[in-house]
């Protein structure tokens, strides 16, 4: 097999891109490590020059293409979710040089999906691969993130590779048939609270639309675009997406997409962008022109799982962080990424760090599922 490094993803066809990255027929598992979503970031110049994202995908040929790494020089930490900040000043300090790194990743994009696209018997070569592509080019670092746990429990310790595990809360389709048979799950106190603030977001007299496919508009996109600018510069000072990608997965990924919007009459002053895996929705950007009591709860999280049960899905990711995800049904779950660091010395050191870190993560998740919304039926029943 040869290794090759390609500069875009238009170094390689759709076809034989996503025969990797999504094999099964139908509906992608996983929407975010399509040729045509990695491919709209480039295109739209969300990636690429200037952005610190330059796009290097791995690629493993025999004959044909059998293996793929959606791989990145990174020039910074930014928009990855997996934070290493406290790394690269670390190594900096000690006089060493943390940027470039490698970086096997979907962009701005914290949803578990594989990483290595390909037989699982292929993971090895194609983790060698890209560790040596680190080696050659005297980069610090090698990290994989977001991705599955059966990736992460097969190659942790493999040639010097870290594991990492961190949390999200994700809810989980326990077979509903409705929200309310959802509701009926939750101790009375929290159906009560869900409850009044689905009755509050209503009451401002908006109207909510979910939109997928054809119903999408491009106008709708205009006043997304607003929404999300107004959230981006205050969560990162300056957004990571541009206008253009938008109009791109317009184009190329509307049927892979679910806009939830509020209408004040017929402008839409609040939304919330969801993708559609076959399986999973992954909740991704919100924002609002008018604020409205509990509306964000409502477009971001509830009409979330309403779309979810509706469609048969079992389960909705609603992105990084946000304890306040716990009192409505969103429990904390284990996230997993891969780190090499070339360094043996500082290797060792991140290690310590992160045998450290799990155990506080491990600790943390058990304390705040026993805080969870769910009713226990010992004592109430």
């Amino acid at each position: 097999m040869q290794a090759t490094l390609l500069t875009s993803m238009a170094d390689i066809a759709a076809t034989e891109w996503d025969a990797l990255a999504c094999p099964e027929a139908g509906r992608a598992i996983d929407p975010f490590t399509t040729h045509r979503f990695l491919t709209a970031l480039e295109v739209s110049h969300s990636t690429g020059k200037g952005t610190g994202w330059s796009p290097h995908p791995l690629i493993l040929r025999d004959k044909t293409a059998v293996a793929a790494l959606p791989l990145y020089v990174k020039s910074h930490s930014q928009g990855e979710y997996i934070f290493d900040h406290g790394w690269a000043e670390a190594l900096q300090r000690a006089g060493g040089r943390y940027y470039p790194k490698l970086q096997a990743a979907v962009p701005f994009t914290p949803a578990t999906g594989r990483r290595f696209l390909c037989d699982p018997s292929l993971r090895e070569p194609l983790l060698k691969a890209a560790i040596a592509l680190t080696e050659q080019n005297d980069l610090s670092s090698l990290h994989i993130t977001f991705c599955t746990e059966d990736e992460a429990l097969a190659l942790a310790g493999k040639h010097g590779l870290l594991h990492r595990i961190t949390q999200q809360f994700h809810w989980e389709n326990r077979n509903y048939a409705t929200f309310e048979g959802f509701l009926n799950d939750l101790s009375s106190r929290k159906r009560k609270m869900i409850r009044k603030e689905r009755d509050t977001a209503r009451a401002s007299g908006l109207s909510i639309s979910a939109l997928t496919g054809d119903q999408i508009e491009p106008a709708h996109w205009d006043a997304f675009w607003a929404f999300y600018q107004d959230t981006g510069s205050r969560k990162w000072g300056t957004p990571y997406l541009t206008r253009a990608f938008f109009d791109e997965i317009h184009r190329t990924m509307r049927n892979d997409v679910l806009l939830v919007l509020a209408f004040n009459g017929d402008a839409p002053v609040a939304g919330a962008l969801n993708f559609v895996g076959r399986d999973t929705l992954f909740g991704r950007y919100w924002g609002c022109s008018e604020d409205h009591p509990c509306l964000h709860f409502e477009l971001c999280y509830y009409q979330a799982i309403d779309w979810a049960i509706a469609n048969g899905l079992s389960r909705v990711e609603a992105g990084a962080q946000g304890e306040h995800k716990l009192a409505r049904g969103y429990l904390p779950t284990p996230v997993h990424s891969l780190h090499y660091i070339a360094n043996p010395a500082f290797r060792d050191a991140v290690a310590r760090y992160l045998a450290e870190e799990r155990r506080a993560v491990d600790e943390e998740i058990e304390v705040l599922t026993s805080y969870g919304p769910f009713r226990r039926v010992s004592s109430e029943e």
